[in-house]
């Protein structure tokens, strides 16, 4: 059945407005990340004189590369971390577009399975191939899934696993955002397998634990990964590194389109500039003006940035107040290990761990992209471990040598893996969604007029989230830019905004 029966057009086409701007529209982007990069593009195309500005010396965020020389003396471009493209980021693949209409630089990861270490008992499980017609999909995942026998499921509670139906951008948080996730589920009554092979998993891959996740964030996850999503968990990577396939044509593109793109280029401040709009001062280079602001920075950089400004937090306290307030996401380790040897080629290329304290996927990246499968050629590997929401007091080096010793233990060949090389770091820049924060997290629109907001942790009244929330948020800004120079919106698709069982407004 076709997706496209599934789809909400969320922002459609307007061909009756103007196209392009006039001659005048300025904006600064700040923050290169997929955001920053995505509401830069949309606003270039149409004319707006733009610049994006980036802190780090290369575009990219949390998807962002450099240079490492490895102990053998070869180059390698080393990567922030393993990122799947599921296939509802309608968005963001609109955006991808902009680089290649047929998205050739990106391949299918070829599944999601969960897996635990042998000695729990548990066969793995893979959620990617079931229907893609929403509620037959989660009906054929509760059949043939061996973490939900029927015998256990007469012990669930219905009304708390029918909030997973009942998905409603309102009402939900209003009823569960005073809830963490871990109380959600243990209302729900699942079975302790069912509840590790999905749900834990789950919860771990948006760097929160359930414990301080808000239920009403996670009803709303279920609701755009599984219970109103017509793609499945298929998922894509790109082929080559990072910037290769994506940062480097980005560039190119908004060059191409007039954008200015500069990198090492740290904003320190903004401030009203009366009637030009908005200055962006910038560390050791002159500040930056323009009509209009966007500015779509990781929680942590955000937080300092609209600290470090008076003059906006004067004009706008509210801003200023919901900002300094937003949760941080647990601290996460990623990990690239250069190995001597390799493990069962019959591994996946991505795999999600449960019921390990450190480790919470696996990513076979000489399997999956160019640069990887050069260096590693036959007899080595390159591997990718993660630990989403890390236990706090740990050293980096601690916590990568737990996340080898429970590889070993989930695949027992990769005790025979002898690490030549390793990349490892911890970052405390994803974003929290803590019980009680619906209410105040910032959107895309601000009460500082001209002043967008873009990125994952901002509120967004679209199904998204991750990736997808960072391009959703991006392009809803630039609207609102074109919006106010009086030309026409860029389309939006998305899921289905409520779920199936949702009850209709009177």
């Amino acid at each position: 059945m076709s997706a496209s029966r599934h789809l909400h057009q969320h922002v459609p086409p307007r061909p009756d407005l103007p196209q392009r701007v006039g001659p005048d529209a300025t904006a600064v982007v700040v923050g290169g990340g997929i955001a920053g990069v995505s509401a830069a593009l949309v606003l270039a195309e149409r004319g707006v004189q733009v610049e994006l500005l980036e802190a780090a010396p290369h575009l990219g965020g949390r998807l962002g590369t450099w240079d490492r020389r490895l102990s053998d003396g070869s180059e390698v471009v080393v990567e922030h971390g393993y990122h799947g493209f599921f296939r509802q980021y309608y968005t963001l693949r609109d955006v991808l577009r902009r680089l290649d209409p047929d998205l050739g630089f990106l391949r299918d990861v070829g599944g999601y399975p969960i897996a635990s270490r042998p000695s729990v008992g548990w066969e793995s499980e893979d959620f990617t191939a079931l229907p893609r017609t929403p509620l037959l999909n989660l009906v054929a995942l509760v059949l043939r899934s061996p973490s939900f026998k029927l015998r256990e499921l007469r012990h669930v509670d219905p009304d708390e696993a029918l909030a997973m139906l009942r998905y409603d951008p309102v009402r939900t948080y209003a009823e569960h955002d005073h809830r963490t996730a871990a109380e959600l589920l243990d209302g729900l009554g699942f079975s302790d397998r069912g509840r590790a092979m999905l749900f834990e998993v789950f919860a771990h891959s948006f760097f929160n634990v359930e414990q301080r996740y808000s239920a009403a964030e996670f009803l709303a996850m279920c609701h755009f990964y599984f219970t109103a999503n017509p793609e499945g968990l298929g998922m894509d990577a790109p082929v080559e590194d990072y910037r290769t396939a994506l940062w480097e044509p980005f560039t190119r593109l908004l060059e191409k389109h007039g954008a200015g793109v500069t990198t090492g280029a740290r904003a320190v401040s903004l401030r009203p500039d009366g009637a030009r709009g908005w200055a962006v001062d910038v560390e050791h280079e002159p500040a930056r003006h323009a009509r209009h602001l966007v500015v779509a920075t990781d929680v942590p950089a955000t937080r300092d940035l609209v600290a470090a400004s008076p003059e906006l937090v004067a004009a706008a306290p509210g801003l200023a107040r919901r900002i300094s307030a937003l949760p941080s996401g647990e601290p996460y380790v990623v990990a690239r290990l250069f190995c001597e040897g390799d493990v069962d080629p019959g591994r996946a290329v991505f795999t999600g761990v449960t019921r390990e304290r450190v480790l919470d996927s696996v990513t076979l990246f000489h399997r999956l992209e160019g640069g990887s499968a050069r260096w590693a050629g036959p007899g080595r590997s390159v591997l990718e471990l993660h630990s989403y929401a890390c236990p706090p007091g740990v050293s980096v080096d601690e916590l990568v040598a737990m996340m080898r010793e429970e590889l070993a233990a989930l695949w027992p060949e990769a005790a025979d893996l002898r690490v030549l090389d390793a990349e490892s770091y911890c970052y405390t820049n994803a974003p929290g969604f803590d019980p009680g924060y619906h209410l105040v997290r910032p959107g895309v629109l601000t009460d500082a007029r001209g002043l967008r907001l873009a990125g994952d942790w901002v509120a967004c009244d679209v199904p998204s989230a991750l990736m997808e929330r960072a391009a959703v948020t991006a392009v809803t800004a630039a609207n609102d830019v074109l919006r106010e120079e009086g030309v026409a919106p860029e389309p939006m698709r998305s899921i289905r905004p409520r779920g199936i069982l949702a009850p209709r407004s009177s």
